[in-house]
């Protein structure tokens, strides 16, 4: 059959099990691609875990695309590395005592065993720690990208930033106000501009405030509505997660 697109084939197979699967081993190298772009290394089907991942994370993307979501295989490579962060911290949390197997049939000292425990564990941790700080380092790229679109750089945000707490309380006020209601946000991501004269009407803030926040909040907004889950934890938001 032919499709005149990739997203239009996506919708078209989503709900038919044998063209999807065919869909996804057409697709196997893109999503290997995927999958390496968010770890930074060779991966190789049969061999490495994060590509069960990534399978299963394409599969995932498939059932849950539609059309508003823009590009299928954007949509997809951001679901993959998604799943990869969670994989990360999970198994970070994994207790290193799992993998001591080599002294199952020893006698070994109780310090001996003890030692061996910390140094795995120190081990996996610096590890996942790695490939977590990777992934940030890729969302900082796509976030500079995405910011340039606004004509901001990350120096431009930095200078913004609220230096005291009240000032700090007002934007993140602001930042909560256009968070929670979707259709703004994508207004201003459409418009790209701020409606000042609706936040002051929503927040009750002077628009001299809202004005001066601006490069702050659009920063804010991009960070907490897109796909940057790495950075969202990194930064210190001021309100509970």
């Amino acid at each position: 059959m032919f499709y005149k697109s990739v997203n239009e084939r996506v919708m078209k197979i989503k709900l038919i099990p044998d063209e999807k699967n065919a869909f996804i081993e057409e697709y196997k190298p893109f999503i290997a691609a995927s999958v390496e772009k968010a770890t930074g290394k060779y991966v190789s089907y049969g061999r490495d875990e994060e590509l069960s991942i990534g399978l299963i994370a394409f599969d995932e993307a498939i059932v849950n695309y539609d059309s508003e979501k823009g590009s299928f295989l954007s949509f997809a490579g951001n679901v993959i590395r998604r799943r990869l962060i969670d994989y990360y911290r999970k198994e970070k949390k994994h207790n290193a005592v799992t993998c001591i197997g080599d002294y199952s049939n020893e006698k070994v000292d109780e310090d001996e065993t003890s030692e061996y425990i910390a140094v795995v564990e120190e081990s996996r941790d610096k590890y996942y720690q790695e490939e977590i700080n990777r992934l940030r380092k890729q969302e900082l790229e796509e976030l500079k990208e995405e910011l340039s679109v606004w004509g901001l750089k990350f120096s431009d945000v930095a200078k913004s930033s609220p230096k005291h707490k009240t000032t700090k309380n007002s934007y993140l006020q602001i930042v909560k106000y256009i968070i929670d209601r979707p259709e703004l946000v994508d207004k201003i991501r459409t418009k790209q501009y701020l409606p000042i004269a609706e936040i002051v009407e929503g927040t009750k803030l002077p628009r001299k405030t809202i004005e001066h926040s601006r490069n702050y909040v659009i920063a804010a907004m991009i960070i907490l509505t897109g796909n940057y889950c790495c950075i969202r934890e990194f930064i210190d938001w001021g309100w509970k997660k």
